[in-house]
């Protein structure tokens, strides 16, 4: 009788069983992109251009290097058409403005100029600054008659919600001048809050920038927006405010703006705001 053969892998001599399958994890369907193709609209490179994005000839470039997404589809074919009232066109991530109406000015209002469009004592208000302006514009925000420094003019509601919710957080900066040597720890005293009657506030960024034997100056970031705050933490912990300058607004500097004058922001300037609200 011959010897029987030797099973690999089964030293008890037991029959071996079929090793069970792996199971494979479920492949999940990928959706093809969502047709944002519209036939009676207009070319996405001709709506561009108007906006001021550069010839038709870049931005097809645009285009084609895959730099521009309609409603969250990125786009890289140049006979797409959409409908510039209904589309989100973004551009390396910046909202491109399509609606030629809408404006937003940066405005250096003076001291002493109040922060409405009338007053019914006849005192200088933000509108005797804009009189050869066509829309119908409002401020973001106010800045009262004794400060001065950037204000933001629009007539595009939907960013000037958006700018003034608490939601979004848009810091402002100030530059402050106060009364007396402001001392060493006043920084931590002011970034960890400084209670008021309407609740506790706190800055975001502080840094001085001058100082003298009667009086300092520091530069404060906040995105409180409640009525003359700065001036009010600054009286609570014992330096009045002599002198307050908005600098900037999000992502808006003042830069050299002469005092009672304005400019248009520009794409860039726009599109970052824009984006720093989730436009």
């Amino acid at each position: 009788m011959s010897p029987t053969p030797h099973r690999r892998g089964n030293s008890g001599g037991r029959p071996t069983s079929a090793r069970p399958a792996r199971k494979q994890p479920a492949r999940r369907a990928v959706e093809p992109p969502r047709d944002v193709h519209e036939p009676d609209g207009v070319r996405l490179q001709k709506i561009l251009a108007s906006a001021g994005l550069g010839s038709r000839r870049a931005c097809e470039r645009l285009i084609e290097d895959g730099r521009v997404q309609v409603d969250g589809v990125v786009v890289r074919e140049l006979g797409v058409r959409v409908k510039p009232e209904g589309a989100e066109i973004h551009v390396d991530g910046m909202r491109v403005q399509l609606d030629t109406s809408l404006v937003t000015l940066a405005f250096n209002k003076p001291r002493g100029v109040l922060s409405t469009m009338d007053d019914p004592d006849g005192r200088s208000t933000v509108s005797d600054f804009i009189q050869n302006r066509s829309e119908r514009l409002f401020h973001v925000g106010r800045l009262d008659a004794d400060s001065e420094g950037l204000l933001l003019l629009t007539n595009d509601g939907e960013l000037a919600n958006r700018l003034m919710h608490p939601k979004y957080e848009v810091a402002k900066t100030y530059l402050v001048t106060v009364e007396g040597r402001v001392k060493g720890n006043l920084a931590n005293v002011l970034q960890h809050g400084v209670e008021l009657e309407d609740g506790v506030a706190k800055v975001d960024g502080y840094r001085v920038v001058d100082t003298t034997a009667t009086q300092s100056m520091v530069e404060v970031v906040i995105h409180d927006g409640r009525n003359r705050i700065v001036r009010r933490m600054f009286e609570e912990v014992g330096h009045p405010v002599s002198a307050l300058v908005r600098t900037r607004v999000g992502t808006i500097a003042l830069g050299n703006l002469r005092p009672g004058t304005t400019r248009v922001l520009g794409r860039d300037e726009l599109g970052s705001l824009m984006a720093q609200v989730g436009l």
